[in-house]
């Protein structure tokens, strides 16, 4: 359920605060809410999952933000384990701030199948995974994330960084422009795929940075911008039907 790729630009822009990027990759028929705001937590927008309540990327109203994606550990797996989904949704639902959610939640996170998460809001961004159990502040600076450990050098990761690196160095930043990046499907070659345990033929499969399998691929993809000066824009393509959502505002002033 969580995100299978994300790219980010940290204050690596005079005018944007953070530039992301992330696909969605899922079996296309789990049950899912698209972009929206959630009808019992109002000031969230994210998509939803329908099975545990969770989401994998989402920004509230007051500019806090989550998004996480799965460890690839195939020969790895808790029996019953909560849904990776909720450890986003939880951190836009409460009021902690990013550090401090991060810290309390080292205790429970073995609970949970393999996941990296990153939360932030307006003063900084934090990564955690619960392969490493430390989390930690990130400087500015141009971040991919997979199925692995932040910033590990997956054919994808360093494709779509080298995409997003040519687009915020452009003078305007076009959210159509990033989905167009987040819709490559090239693949790389078979000497370059990281061996993660699942075969080859899984490795081609999951090697674009878009995924397009017979009953699993990128269901959707979305882009999070956040400028330095308060405005925030959210938009997120279905790649089953087509369809954009797209919803801006601008923080309030404390």
């Amino acid at each position: 359920m969580p995100m299978c790729l994300i790219v980010f630009a940290y204050r690596r822009h005079p005018d944007y605060h953070l530039i992301l990027a992330a696909n969605r990759d899922e079996t296309y028929d789990r049950p899912t809410l698209s972009l929206a705001h959630w009808q019992d937590a109002p000031e969230i927008v994210a998509g939803r999952d329908l099975i545990s309540g969770g989401t994998w990327l989402g920004v509230t109203r007051n500019g806090r933000f989550a998004a996480v994606t799965n460890y690839r550990v195939p020969q790895v797996a808790r029996e019953q384990p909560p849904s990776r989904g909720l450890l986003a949704a939880n951190f836009l639902q409460g009021g902690e701030a990013p550090p401090i959610y991060l810290e309390n939640l080292r205790a429970s996170a073995a609970r949970y199948d393999g996941f990296s998460l990153l939360v932030g809001d307006s003063r900084g961004i934090y990564y955690f995974s619960n392969r490493e159990n430390i989390p930690r502040e990130l400087s500015p600076g141009l971040y991919g994330l997979s199925n692995h450990l932040l910033d590990t050098p997956w054919p994808k990761v360093q494709r779509a960084k080298s995409a997003l690196r040519q687009i915020i160095d452009a003078e305007n930043i076009e959210p159509q422009r990033i989905l167009k990046l987040l819709a490559d499907s090239e693949r790389p070659t078979d000497d370059a795929l990281p061996d993660t345990g699942i075969g080859l033929q899984r490795e081609q499969l999951l090697s674009p940075i878009f995924v397009a399998g017979e009953r699993y691929g990128t269901r959707s993809s979305t882009v999070l911008l956040i400028t330095h000066d308060g405005c925030i824009s959210i938009t997120e393509c279905d790649s089953l039907s087509g369809s954009i959502q797209s919803y801006e505002w601008r923080l309030e002033s404390p």
